[in-house]
């Protein structure tokens, strides 16, 4: 459907804006120096992900305009035959869309530390304290005089 293959247009248009180059040209230099933008490999390989589930996605839309074009009459002879196809354009279009969510939080500029391991694991430095380090580096200390014991039938 066109618009579908809009989804596909307008994100390789903001990765060739984000990054400055063409699609293709930034494929060939995330595969000679994959080191060198951990983004930007995300973002290519995410980006390979979702065209692999845009073109399934038509597929399943095509398989079903297919069978909606063969079932004579009425429809609801042939009911449980089109919920199958028309099930697998659904799961088609949620595999689809999170992967188009995964690569629109790899694009998002106001997303803070998108990359690098602190971005998963929620150690970003903003929710520390100033001057602490992100893991305890000393055992806690514990008390050294016990506590009085509770007493029974203590006035109140």
């Amino acid at each position: 459907m066109a618009d579908d293959a809009g989804v596909m247009r307008v994100f390789t248009q903001q990765i060739e804006e984000r990054f400055g180059m063409g699609l293709p040209s930034l494929r060939r230099a995330v595969a000679v120096a994959p080191h060198a933008s951990p983004a930007a490999v995300e973002v290519v390989r995410w980006h390979g992900l979702l065209a692999t589930a845009q073109s399934a996605l038509e597929r399943a839309e095509d398989a079903l305009v297919a069978v909606l074009d063969t079932v004579p009459g009425d429809l609801a002879e042939d009911h449980d035959r089109i919920m199958v196809f028309a099930t697998r354009v659904n799961e088609a279009v949620g595999l689809r869309d999170g992967r188009a969510s995964v690569l629109r939080f790899l694009l998002d500029p106001d997303t803070p530390d998108t990359y690098g391991p602190a971005a998963w694991r929620g150690a970003v430095p903003a929710h520390r304290r100033p001057g602490e380090p992100e893991l305890r580096t000393t055992a806690p200390s514990l008390p050294t005089a016990p506590s009085a014991p509770a007493r029974r039938g203590a006035a109140r």
